[in-house]
């Protein structure tokens, strides 16, 4: 038992540090937007270990990679939005079967709800501009990033993290 955690914590551990590697040297950022894959990691650990774990988990990794590679000043918000996001993975696709359908659907609520909405809220708080102002910049990035998002996570499960980890570890 004691073992089991031990892994699942030096996993998610690595799984951290490559959200942030990902996040912050494998991204386009501009004042208003962000284009990366941190959430490949992210939708790994909530696939593997659950909506609490990935929330953690991501919300760790945005502090840390704010105190380690600092882009602007820290907004408790991106925060919380990563928490909801590393939630949202592990709520749709932990314990269930990977089907597309459902990587679709976990994609759809995070880039729908979660980036466009709450994030666009964060950018308007932030930098005082108008939220229908910063819309069609995001609604750009959102309509972008899922199809992008949907087709690397079922790719990266299927055919990579289902080669390396344990049958028995792995649910479908």
């Amino acid at each position: 038992m004691k073992n089991n955690n031990v892994k699942k914590l030096v996993e998610i551990s690595l799984l951290i540090a490559l959200e942030i590697i990902l996040t912050r040297f494998c991204s386009i950022n501009t004042a208003i937007l962000r284009i990366g894959f941190g959430f490949l990691p992210v939708a790994i650990i909530g696939m593997m270990y659950g909506p609490i774990s990935a929330g953690v988990a991501y919300a760790i990794g945005d502090i840390l990679g704010m105190m380690i590679f600092p882009s602007g000043s820290f907004f408790p918000g991106f925060t919380l939005t990563a928490f909801l996001t590393g939630v949202v993975y592990g709520l749709v696709l932990y314990k269930k079967p990977k089907t597309w359908g459902r990587i679709i659907l976990a994609v759809c609520i995070v880039c729908l709800g979660i980036n466009l909405c709450l994030d666009t809220v964060w950018l308007h708080i932030l930098m005082g501009q108008g939220y229908l102002a910063l819309l069609p910049t995001r609604i750009l990035k959102v309509a972008v990033m899922i199809p992008i998002q949907t087709i690397l996570i079922g790719i990266v499960w299927k055919k990579i993290v289902i080669k390396i980890a344990k049958p028995s570890e792995i649910i479908a």
